[in-house]
């Protein structure tokens, strides 16, 4: 035994060697793989792992306790019964640069894994040699050899144990964001497809509404030409034709930029997309999936699963930082062949064994090991903490959703009556107009009216399909919980 210098750990050491045909006792050797063989049934070190239990609240605020379909909700763009949406999705699964990165992360922790678990076994190398000396006096000599050494590191105490655990919940971890990335690819797709298609129709009734606007001029302009009204007339009626044409370029801008979104979405340069949404489509709207219980929820975000994950991971690494505190256990050896000729490389003469077991412990190291453990007990506390923060926020996400989808839905009622209302007066109007019945104040006002309020109507319906999607994504839908089988692709 000896003591390094610098405050280095106490290396203990029982060599064995066995040349030849000499046999030497092994007692030492014995009794410190008994010892270690005895230890390595100890618990592993550190806070043993208990899932977080958490208060979930019997029902949400916003919505009745209507049972969810864990099936309809992994594929709850389908419920909205539009194939270009289901083919947009579909591509965007399988081209998405930020999801093929969240595969990519989740091979690496899946390689990390098995090495961490590569770590406890055993490792052996073999090595050969050959040799030729020529003296030029009658004295040449050739030799040969080859051997196998062999090392372990005995995880008596836990700590590599607890690396394999950490580097499992890693995996697990990754596989969540996996899952967490796909649920928010779906829902970007499928709200700016929402987006898309509500500007095209707001471009459609602005197209038909200056159609109207354009005839109401021709109307002006014939009474002007007869002296029943002043030119004023056919100048306001030009002023609003003018202001409607001027609002249609940002409609243009927006379904523009919405396309190239969409494009970088599924993986495609601007404009690859734009053959499959020139065709003019109604604004999808989805079927009512039933929003489930709180503790539902919990279950299926990936987040919250997540965050659970990095919570357990967390505990491993604690334990793996106390287990630091214990001697470590080694053991080695070496199969040697020796000879002149390569004949005699097999014979019973030619071989040597040694064998190796060291024991090394930590005397002083100034609290380095100590200070690692507080690090890694305050990491557990924010791994605690944000997962209590993700809990959360995934209850706040499904009642603002939930609360939201129930205002829209009633807005989007009070629209459909306003805008039938406003139509029929801008036509009333319009008719007393043309018989010199009233005058073009209010025809322009209620023109105007019926406008504004027939694309608040059509803005309103592209609101309720979003706050549905918002609903979808808050609930966690979009992959399934059923078990994937592990591809070479994506690590699974």
């Amino acid at each position: 035994m000896r003591l390094t210098s610098h405050s280095q750990p106490i290396l203990a050491s029982l060599p064995v060697a066995l040349p030849r045909a000499q046999v030497m006792p092994r007692l030492g050797l014995t009794a410190t793989i008994v010892v270690a063989v005895a230890l390595s049934g100890c618990v592993a070190p550190g806070p043993i792992y208990e899932a977080p239990t958490t208060l979930t609240p019997a029902a949400w605020r916003g919505a009745s306790a209507a049972p969810s379909d864990p099936v309809l909700l992994a594929s709850w763009w389908q419920q909205f019964h539009d194939p270009v949406l289901d083919s947009l999705v579909a591509d965007a699964l399988a081209a998405n640069p930020d999801l093929a990165s969240a595969q990519a992360r989740l091979r690496e922790a899946r390689a990390r894994r098995g090495l961490a678990t590569a770590n406890l076994a055993p490792t052996v190398t073999g090595s050969g040699s050959a040799i030729r000396l020529e003296a030029g006096n009658g004295l040449d000599r050739s030799g040969f050899s080859a051997g196998l050494d062999a090392s372990w590191e005995l995880d008596v105490f836990g700590g590599g144990k607890r690396q394999v655990e950490a580097a499992e919940a890693d995996y697990q971890v990754s596989a969540e964001n996996l899952y967490g990335a796909r649920v928010s690819l779906v829902a970007e797709v499928a709200r700016n497809y929402v987006v898309l298609r509500t500007t095209a129709q707001r471009l459609a009734l602005t197209e038909a509404n200056l159609a109207a606007q354009q005839e109401l001029y021709r109307l002006t302009g014939w009474r002007h030409q007869a002296g029943l009204v002043s030119r004023l007339d056919e100048i306001q009626a030009r002023t609003e034709l003018e202001r409607t044409s001027a609002g249609m370029s940002g409609l243009y801008t927006t379904i523009d930029a919405t396309r190239n979104q969409l494009s970088i979405l599924l993986g495609r340069a601007p404009g690859e997309l734009d053959h499959r949404l020139t065709a003019a489509g109604p604004i999808p709207v989805a079927d009512v999936i039933g929003a489930g219980i709180p503790a539902d929820t919990l279950r299926q975000r990936p987040d919250v699963r997540a965050a659970e994950r990095r919570l357990a991971a967390q505990t491993a690494r604690l334990g793996a930082a106390e287990a630091a505190r214990y001697p470590s256990f080694r053991l080695g050896g070496s199969l040697g062949l020796d000879s002149a000729t390569l004949g005699a490389l097999v014979s019973k003469g030619a071989s040597s064994l040694s064998l190796l077991a060291g024991i090394t412990a930590p005397i002083f190291d100034a609290g380095r090991i100590r200070s690692n453990i507080e690090v890694q007990d305050a990491l557990l506390e924010q791994a605690r903490l944000a997962y209590r923060a993700a809990v959360l926020t995934a209850f706040q996400e499904v009642e603002n959703a939930l609360v939201n989808l129930a205002n829209t839905r009633a807005a989007h009622a009070a629209l459909i009556r306003a805008a039938a209302s406003a139509r029929s007066a801008f036509e009333l109007a319009r008719q007393s107009y043309a018989a010199g019945l009233a005058d073009f104040q209010t025809v322009l006002g209620s023109q105007r009216t019926a406008l504004g309020l027939e694309d608040q109507l059509t803005a309103s319906a592209g609101e309720l399909s979003a706050a549905q999607i918002q609903l979808y994504k808050a609930l966690g839908g979009g992959w399934s919980a059923t078990p994937e089988p592990i591809t070479a692709k994506d690590g699974r």
